[in-house]
């Protein structure tokens, strides 16, 4: 058995080959398989693979981690027959290639070659991983890494709506070069943009530009598309090319690279996406040997300097340099519309057809661009809206791979509606039946379903529907959150329950709501656990309780109770949230409200409001209480202080209905069916000794007089399935009796 020629390997590929030799004797396993070498990649940093990875997630919305966990499972249960080679490990350890990995350095060998390269770099090996006979093309093809993506993708720098094949192995890329052999894809839809570029660009001086713009939103397209117009001779007079610096190159040698970069512009263009790497602020920069290269970039004019930052990222460490700020115009690239984000679909539709050998409807562009801009408003369009088609095309490709176990109801290879609403499901959690409803019929029954678990808050019900709807029709600034509500009233009448069955409507599930006693923020630094702490401080790595929560999960109802009990400075950060929508965590990331809807509690007027009526002077007293406790532009930001009445006895007696259906739900799940006597539920409601405290004592009572003496009943009795216990009451209590199901 020979040993494998390490001449072969490039510097990365031998150290992740090392690297699959420990995995494998940390799992116990002798045979070098696919499996290995790709946990290895996914753990690789500063890598080829490693970049690739990193398009992937960020481009194509593949989860990573979760892919790893894939992996480690497959290096733990894959079997394979040796391949009758050996490697060597830099330690001297030799260790059996199996035969399938044999095939997949034999193939990457190949792709070196004809990229007339002599040896194998962690991206060739990477690309023969989505080969099937290689073995794990199924795992990789779940995440959208599929042999076409893979094709396109072994690049310099690539987005989701452009892509680059290696033309260059040095420090930078010629995107004119590329698009010339045709190797550049993309688009030019948002033809005012490109324009008003090409404007700036013909200017005598001022001629850099700084692209803003949240990302995602496609400033590097639009670089890339004039590369595409410059390639067509319809660019700026003079430009002859737009260059742009590889990243490995830049974190190998950031001074080399730019210089690189800088010489190879001369007449033309250099292109620095986030440019502002190259600059400090509240942090330092990434590249600061190679600052002052760059500031004096742009005290001359030739190249031009088109780079790619953020508003938030400007304003904080670009705005303030004058060789920048006196030199340069900006050019604001906001996100497209929901019709524009259609159109970059179509454009990107037929290759990743290609990538899945699958067939899109047109159809599903347009949901496609709905949904993202409805339920996945943390990334901007048209980022989401390609990562929504991305894994609905991995859907429908799982479906036709029998091996993986995985077929759909009804499995083909066309992507249509269906599949996109489903991806968007797994996405977002929220039910396939939430999002696929008519939104229409559904905001017109809400008053209705929210009836369905609310008792005796029809004023609250109506006045928290009439602001949600006029929100959902687009009366109101996107923005902002969904509405922002003040519920005001004593203990126990329905706040909080309110907040739950509006999770449950608007975005399927209780889960959807996150609570927070505010009662915990009554001092100033305790604002630093609400959006995380500031670089240098304690606590800068464990983010924001809130700011994480909402990023994770947009669509939300965030309920703050007893609010008048937070530090000013807490209520500032609700005030941001209510009228900009968005808050930026200690480490700069934004977390966005405008699919969350604000709900805070309050016990001010609480007395007051704890009477049978509530009279035109009580609420003029109450809200007398609530303009003393509360700043007037923190109320003028509210949609609605909705105002809860106390429940008489009548509206108790139906709660305790409620509340004994779901404990016949729990019986269900032992096929016992529970049947309570109206003498037992008279007999319940005349164990709240505080009937003030509205419905709260409830549950204790249930708590303690059915649940617990219910499970003693059925320890000692052992009904069998099908049981139906009957609940009746005496002067002594409750009382249980076991009525066996007819045969």
């Amino acid at each position: 058995m020979g040993n494998l020629n390490p001449n072969l390997l490039t510097k990365d590929t031998q150290a992740v080959l090392d690297d699959a030799v420990d995995i494998l004797t940390a799992f116990g396993k002798t045979l070098l398989t696919p499996e290995a070498a790709l946990l290895a990649l996914l753990r690789s940093k500063n890598t080829a693979a490693a970049s690739i990875f990193k398009y992937f997630a960020e481009k194509r919305g593949a989860d990573l981690d979760r892919l790893e966990r894939q992996v480690k499972l497959a290096v733990q249960s894959r079997r394979d027959l040796s391949g009758d080679l050996k490697f060597l490990s830099t330690g001297k350890k030799a260790v059996d290639l199996s035969r399938s990995m044999v095939i997949a350095l034999d193939e990457a060998l190949s792709v070196a070659q004809a990229l007339n390269q002599t040896t194998i770099d962690t991206d060739h090996l990477l690309g023969v991983m989505t080969e099937r006979e290689v073995g794990t093309a199924g795992i990789l093809t779940q995440f959208g890494i599929t042999k076409g993506a893979l094709r396109e993708v072994l690049t310099t720098s690539a987005t989701s709506t452009t892509v680059i094949r290696r033309t260059d192995t040095g420090a930078s890329s010629d995107m004119v070069a590329a698009a010339r052999t045709g190797m550049l894809r993309a688009v030019y839809f948002r033809e005012d943009l490109l324009r008003e570029l090409i404007q700036m660009l013909a200017q005598t001086v001022s001629r850099h530009v700084i692209l803003i713009g949240p990302d995602g939103v496609g400033k590097r397209t639009l670089a890339y598309s004039l590369a595409l117009l410059i390639a067509e001779d319809k660019g700026p007079v003079g430009i002859r090319n737009l260059v742009q610096v590889d990243e490995r190159a830049l974190l190998d040698d950031a001074v080399s690279a730019l210089q690189s970069g800088l010489n190879r512009a001369r007449g033309g263009i250099l292109f620095i996406p986030h440019i502002h790497r190259f600059f400090g602020g509240q942090l330092k920069a990434e590249f600061p040997k190679a600052t002052p290269m760059l500031q004096k970039a742009f005290l001359g004019g030739d190249p031009v300097i088109i780079g790619s930052t953020t508003q938030a990222l400007w304003d904080d460490r670009l705005r303030t340099i004058p060789a920048i700020a006196e030199n340069t115009q900006l050019l604001n690239v906001p996100a497209p519309d929901v019709d524009e984000t259609r159109e970059i679909l179509e454009v990107i539709a037929p290759h990743l057809a290609a990538d899945y050998e699958i067939e899109i409807e047109p159809e599903a562009l347009k949901v496609a661009a709905n949904l993202a801009r409805r339920y996945m408003s943390g990334t901007p369009l048209p980022l989401s809206a390609e990562h929504l088609l991305h894994r609905a095309a991995s859907l429908v490709s799982l479906s036709d791979q029998a091996h993986l176990g995985f077929r759909r109801e009804t499995a083909d290879s066309v992507l249509d509606a269906e599949d996109v609403t489903l991806a968007a499901a797994q996405i977002t959690g929220i039910p396939v039946s939430k999002l696929g409803q008519d939104e229409r019929t559904k905001y017109a029954s809400m008053v209705e379903h929210l009836h369905e678990r609310i008792i005796g808050q029809e004023e609250a019900v109506i006045a928290l529907s009439r602001a949600v709807k006029t929100a959902r029709v687009g009366l109101k600034d996107p923005k902002r959150p969904i509405g922002s509500f003040l519920f005001l009233g004593p203990t126990g009448v329905g706040k909080t329950e309110l907040a739950k069955a509006l999770a449950e409507f608007m975005f399927g599930s209780e889960d959807a709501m996150l609570q927070i006693d505010m009662s915990e923020y009554m001092d100033e630094n305790t604002v630093s656990r609400l959006i995380g702490a500031p670089p240098g401080y304690v606590g800068y790595e464990g983010g924001g309780q809130l700011t994480d929560r909402v990023r994770e999960q947009p669509y939300i109802v965030v309920v703050f109770d007893e609010v008048e009990k937070a530090h000013r400075r807490v209520l500032d950060v609700l005030l941001q949230v209510m009228e900009e929508g968005r808050l930026t965590d200690g480490q700069g990331n934004v977390a966005r409200f405008s699919e969350a809807v604000i709900i805070m509690t309050s016990n001010v007027g609480a007395h007051e409001l704890a009477t049978t009526v509530i009279d035109d002077e009580t609420r003029a007293e109450v809200m007398a209480q609530v303009r003393a406790e509360f700043r007037p532009e923190f109320l003028n930001r509210l949609d609605e202080i909705v105002i809860f009445h106390p429940l008489s006895d009548e509206h108790l007696a139906q709660i305790l209905d409620l509340l004994l259906r779901q404990e016949n739900k729990l019986a269900a799940e032992r096929g016992l069916t529970l049947d309570f006597s109206d003498k037992a539920k008279r007999w319940l409601l005349a164990q709240n000794d505080h009937p003030e405290w509205g419905a709260r004592p409830l549950r204790r009572i249930i708590q303690r007089h059915v649940r617990e003496q219910l499970a003693d009943y059925l320890l000692k009795e052992n009904p069998q399935p099908g049981t139906r216990v009957i609940i009746d009451a005496n002067k002594k209590g409750l009382t249980f009796d076991i009525k066996a199901s007819k045969k």
